[in-house]
């Protein structure tokens, strides 16, 4: 089997269970596997692909436990920005009327590619946007993702209560029966969930929002996901708005009326989380629900804070997300690390998590919650998904002190040195192999202009953003 040997590390950070760190050390890869790490590594006889790792610090790739790829394309939009969750989905979901395989793949492209320029190995996707008479278009994710060579997490979703029936910002065109949700998801499981170790992509289930679902999807993705064995998300506990909604809709807060439904326990995780008592922390803790933390989109949307200090000392899996571009306006890990440790910081204050803490939560933390064992952190038969950080530039000189805390701190993307999945570099001097970064970027600029050029026939002030 093919061997890569990365050679003179100034660290390596395993975020182990132990918290293992290597100084000035190699890492031997064998195929799509970690073979050894430690000091003097000899790749043995045969041929070996070298690295120079002089000046870099080694991680685990970064886990993206939560995104909407789709979005990536109503970024930046000026009717939208400064709207709190609820306004911000009547301005949007508009747009996501024109949704079609061409925009899918457009956003799954840049969200996913950006996710790897900025150290993202692994990514879930919540793709819940369908309109009527569009078809495959999760198929669209999943080839995208495979064209850029990022492990893939999809979660086929779907809207099954629109504005005719109470459902005041999504349009009734967006709306699919439960019977056509389900005998998508069992036609994507069939087609192209893997279980094997170190599968490049593995199917989920997803709902949109609890407070605006039927009875009859809940139930029925949660029997399919428990008969299958693939993992349910959706978002949950994202604002004081979705709390009335539920208590006027379910007669119960959001986390009661999941609970009543079935949806806690190892194969089920959430986004957001930020509405929450000390009661429902400690049922994601003692059912094993996984935690998406999402702080620049909690953030943008006003929405409020995780209470992450709460879900460590409870030992909860809880992980991070960029969430959709439109509410982040970026699919950057490292910006989603930076802001995960700011954010904590001023709420919490000494509570907060350290830099080693977020970190972990960016990789082994992200790996727990999708469930995933071969991937999160660096030891020998784990998946050879990691990140070259080149903390030698200038703009990190005084800087070179505790490497965890230098890219949690003070890390950009311009850090970001060369990405490998599943043994595979991917990124390579902070640029993607495997796409033409600008004809792909020039064809994803002529798809949005146009997707929102018919959009402003609804919308006329859109015009101001073409």
């Amino acid at each position: 089997m093919p061997r890569t040997l990365i050679k003179h590390a100034d660290w390596i950070l395993t975020m182990d269970p132990k918290g293992t760190r290597y100084r000035n050390a190699d890492l031997l890869l064998e195929d799509n596997q970690i073979l050894e790490i430690g000091p003097n590594l000899d790749a043995g006889p045969g041929p070996v692909q070298v690295i120079d790792a002089t000046g870099k610090i080694i991680t685990p790739g970064f886990v993206n436990t939560h995104h909407h790829t789709f979005q990536s394309l109503v970024r930046n939009i000026h009717i939208a920005n400064g709207l709190k969750l609820e306004p911000w989905l009547m301005v949007v979901y508009d747009i996501f009327r024109e949704i079609n395989p061409e925009l899918v793949r457009a956003g799954a492209l840049v969200g996913l590619g950006d996710l790897l320029k900025t150290g993202c190995t692994t990514s879930s996707d919540h793709m819940y946007v369908h309109p009527q008479g569009t078809q495959r278009l999760t198929d669209v994710e999943i080839e995208a993702a495979a064209e850029l060579g990022i492990r893939f997490h999809p979660t086929r979703g779907g809207i099954t209560i629109g504005r005719s029936q109470g459902c005041g910002h999504v349009p009734d065109d967006l709306v699919e029966s439960a019977d056509d949700i389900v005998a998508d998801a069992e036609r994507l499981i069939d087609t192209y969930h893997d279980t094997s170790r170190f599968s490049m992509c593995q199917i989920g289930l997803s709902l949109c929002w609890p407070p605006f679902e039927t009875d009859e999807i809940v139930q029925r993705l949660r029997d399919l996901a428990l008969k299958r064995n693939v993992q349910c998300h959706t978002h949950l506990g994202e604002s004081q708005g979705e709390l009335a909604i539920s208590m006027e809709r379910h007669g119960c807060r959001p986390v009661e009326y999941m609970r009543r439904m079935g949806w806690f326990g190892k194969q089920f995780y959430f986004a957001h989380c930020v509405q929450l008592t000390d009661e429902e922390v400690r049922l994601f803790a003692d059912t094993g629900t996984g935690i998406a933390h999402c702080p620049n989109s909690n953030m943008f949307l006003s929405s409020g804070v995780c209470r992450v200090p709460d879900f460590l000392e409870a030992g909860a899996a809880i992980g991070l997300g960029v969430d959709g571009a439109a509410s982040n306006n970026a699919s950057n890990m490292m910006g989603e690390i930076r802001n995960c440790y700011l954010v904590n910081q001023l709420k919490w204050g000494s509570r907060a998590p350290s830099a080693e803490q977020v970190l972990r939560m960016a990789t082994a933390g992200g790996a727990q919650v999708l469930g995933r064992d071969d991937i999160g952190y660096l030891a020998p038969g784990m998946a050879a998904d990691l990140v070259l950080f080149d903390w030698s530039q200038f703009s990190y000189a005084g800087g070179q002190n505790d490497p965890a805390a230098c890219i949690v701190l003070s890390g950009d993307p311009r850090m970001v040195d060369t990405v490998l999945v599943n043994g595979k570099v991917v990124v390579e001097h902070g640029t993607l192999t495997t796409i033409p970064e600008r004809e792909a970027a020039h064809w994803i600029r002529k798809a949005t202009r146009s997707m929102l050029e018919r959009a402003s026939v609804r919308q006329p002030a859109l015009r101001d953003d073409l």
